[in-house]
């Protein structure tokens, strides 16, 4: 199976080469895709050097899948172009997730809805897909009416870039190329992606947007603040949860631990509850401090925590691929 990693030197297309060499996806030959700047460089990937091509002849050499991981305007212009030569393409950017006529898959919610005809398909952004794996269980059951959501996201969701100011700054080096308008070391920035006329940012409103799409409810409301800060890897969420039905806590803790992707860490006594640092190259979405809220019926909070680069990027790309492949979709 020809398979094409668009983005493949970044942070994401090489954890995504790392997560589909663990995997053991069938990749018979890969086409690791770059910019015109990295075409040649040699990508390593099962014992072998592959060098980085560019778009036009990856989409010349029609490869049965094309994970994308290289932002929205480079899936805009190639991910049809793909698409025309029958590749299934399997998007990491924000350019098709709220498109009508495209697909928005998290494997473990909402796989069935793939058919052989998607030829583009969106990954969502990593703080909805954690999201969504902990709740969807719990939502066929209570059914989820109201969400209150903060963030506190990993520099790595930003890039090389933000990893980079983060470590010159702690290092006490000058910033070479910040990536923010604030330091971020020793600091949290209420802001992620751009302010919106209403206040809110892009990413708040793709937490709104996504889940509701996801989960295929318009019904949940939804209401984010999504912040930055200073850790390496590992986004972690803390949410309140309204649900229509009441709820046993010993019932949630059970639903939970058998919620396919999610491991239960909840275990205060002990001090055991989900952290970055736990996450870091592990696909679970880790799940704890699971409460009840006292100051309002059938509302639960919950923190949840995932490594952003593995299931809220590269590996649920490769899950949505492993399902087609699985299924006879491509």
């Amino acid at each position: 199976m020809k398979i094409a990693v668009v983005g493949a030197t970044g942070l994401v297309g090489t954890e995504m080469l790392k997560v589909l060499a663990e995997r053991q996806f069938p990749v018979t030959e890969l086409l690791p895709v770059a910019s015109a700047k990295s075409v040649g460089q040699l990508v390593h990937f099962q014992g072998k050097d592959y060098p980085v091509v560019s778009m036009e002849d990856a989409i010349a050499a029609r490869p049965a899948i094309a994970i994308f991981s290289a932002g929205g305007g480079v899936s805009l212009e190639f991910a049809p172009q793909f698409a025309e030569v029958g590749t299934t393409v399997v998007d990491n950017s924000s350019a098709w997730r709220m498109d009508p006529g495209k697909k928005l898959v998290v494997p473990e919610v909402n796989a069935q809805v793939l058919t052989k005809d998607d030829k583009i398909i969106a990954n969502p952004n990593c703080s909805t897909i954690q999201l969504v794996v902990a709740l969807n269980d719990l939502h066929k059951k209570y059914r989820v009416q109201r969400l209150v959501i903060s963030t506190y996201q990993s520099v790595t969701g930003t890039g090389k870039k933000a990893v980079d100011q983060l470590m010159q700054e702690r290092a006490g080096q000058p910033v070479t190329a910040a990536a923010y308008p604030h330091a971020i070391d020793l600091n949290v920035l209420p802001h992620i992606d751009v302010f919106q006329p209403n206040g809110y940012t892009k990413e708040e409103l793709k937490m709104v947007n996504e889940t509701k799409k996801i989960m295929g409810d318009d019904g949940i409301r939804v209401t984010a603040t999504c912040v930055r800060v200073p850790v390496l890897g590992g986004h972690s969420e803390s949410v309140n949860i309204e649900f229509a039905h009441d709820f046993d806590l010993a019932d949630v803790r059970d639903i939970l631990s058998k919620t396919d992707g999610v491991e239960l860490v909840d275990d205060v006594q002990n001090n055991r509850y989900p952290m970055p640092k736990d996450s870091h190259g592990r696909d679970a979405v880790l799940v704890g401090r699971l409460r009840r809220d006292d100051t309002q019926p059938n509302t639960l909070n919950m923190w949840i925590v995932a490594d952003n680069l593995r299931k809220g990027a590269a590996t649920n790309a490769v899950q949505i691929a492993e399902y087609l492949v699985a299924k006879g979709l491509v």
